[in-house]
């Protein structure tokens, strides 16, 4: 008895450097997937989406984007399927671009979306089809492996905002809404959030 009255005070001394230090040392940063559109100006219309932030499990921080379109436009396009491509929207054109909600993404969603990429890129099978296989089909199957409910309507499969607000209504309370051109949702964000120094491509040239 005696033992476990002296081992009382430090039992309650580690239990408060525990919490002390849960408050000092920030927990990691998971990463956010943001859902995007375009549908005027001069480009066709195009979904993609937006990584920013840091795995659970550390590593590099991430901050980048992802769409899919067709390698060139041609009459092909409405004919059938053709080359497709992974896309990287430049700064330049997401300025132009609306953001429309986001989701956190546990680790594992992260790594089933950044699969995707890869599926539907040069490492997997990469054709585009304008009726079954465009940017909105790529941003639908992103959205699921976030954890989303996805229904595709044929009537928006080729209408990027109005498919992707639709799955922002189906998952209500569970995405954090913004409806925000890029300007002032960037406004809200870290300032690196607003920069992809990594661009592929601009997406402006090409059909999507």
């Amino acid at each position: 008895m005696t033992t476990n009255r002296l081992f009382r005070p430090i039992l309650r001394i580690a239990a408060l450097l525990s919490l002390l230090l849960a408050a000092i040392v920030p927990a990691q940063a998971a990463v956010t997937i943001t859902f995007w559109s375009q549908e005027f100006g001069q480009n066709f219309p195009h979904a993609f989406f937006t990584f920013a932030g840091t795995p659970d499990a550390g590593g590099p921080a991430v901050n980048e984007s992802y769409g899919f379109t067709a390698k060139a436009i041609t009459p092909a396009l409405l004919m059938g399927s053709v080359g497709g491509m992974i896309d990287r929207p430049k700064p330049s054109y997401i300025a132009k671009s609306n953001a429309h909600f986001s989701v956190v993404l546990s680790d594992a969603q992260y790594a089933s979306v950044r699969s995707l990429i890869d599926e539907w890129g040069e490492k997997g099978d990469s054709h585009y089809n304008l009726n079954r296989r465009n940017c909105v089909h790529f941003v639908a199957e992103a959205a699921r492996r976030s954890g989303l409910t996805v229904v595709e309507d044929k009537k928006l499969m080729k209408k990027p905002r109005s498919f992707i607000q639709s799955i922002e209504q189906a998952n209500a309370g569970r995405v954090t809404v913004v409806e925000l051109p890029a300007k002032a949702y960037f406004a809200t964000q870290p300032p690196s959030a607003a920069n992809d120094n990594t661009p592929l491509r601009d997406a402006a040239t090409t059909p999507h």
